[in-house]
């Protein structure tokens, strides 16, 4: 299969989904402070960008997984990425809410689908993989065979690591942290100084910069 990181990489940082100021960091949802910032929404509003991540993630699944018969995506940041690859593919389309509905019919899972149907799960970006993994959880509770997981970026956290080797779910990513700051710094992005911080705060995000 074909190398995505570099590539995906440069691309991420010229539409600037990703966004990179250890002088001033972004709050997380968690609350961590951190000099990185990703926002892989913004790549469906460049076409080039959108179908690279598609045929990407299309490429990886054909060749790693041809036995799938559908593709789940993780809301919210997924579901469009989810839908342009089982379009690509001809396959069945269904994605999982963070927490079940409550009204209606209460669903967590959306769409049609059976037990014993497998699935690739399409996912943003990782961070610890908790809430990408909860997502696995409720297609497994259904019933449904997750063969793996495909996400734009990861940040590489020992952390995500780890819950995917416990969870025993396969992943695969278009480009991770590493990737980003070496293209960040051949184009100029951060300087090399701003590179030691960087690498400092991948080591220890819950205490970087208290």
């Amino acid at each position: 299969m074909k190398e995505y990181d570099k590539l995906v990489a440069q691309q991420l940082l010229q539409i600037n989904a990703i966004k990179l100021n250890p002088a001033k960091p972004f709050t997380w949802a968690s609350g961590w402070k951190s000099p990185i910032y990703c926002d892989n929404r913004k790549t469906l509003s460049y076409p080039e960008v959108r179908n690279l991540i598609r045929d990407s993630f299309a490429e990886i699944i054909k060749n790693k997984y041809p036995e799938t018969e559908g593709i789940a995506g993780v809301a919210t940041g997924a579901i469009a990425h989810g839908i342009l690859v089982a379009d690509i593919l001809n396959l069945p389309f269904i994605y999982i809410r963070s927490s079940a509905k409550s009204h209606g019919m209460e669903n967590m899972i959306e769409g049609e689908y059976s037990a014993g149907q497998k699935f690739v799960v399409v996912e943003d970006l990782i961070s610890t993989g908790g809430s990408s993994l909860r997502a696995v959880e409720a297609l497994r509770n259904a019933g449904c065979k997750v063969l793996g997981m495909v996400a734009i970026f990861t940040y590489g956290f020992p952390k995500a690591v780890d819950n995917f080797f416990t969870a025993k779910c396969g992943l695969d990513t278009l480009s991770n942290y590493d990737s980003l700051i070496d293209q960040a710094v051949i184009t100029g992005y951060v300087s090399d100084n701003d590179v030691e911080t960087l690498k400092k705060w991948r080591q220890d995000p819950d205490r970087w910069n208290v």
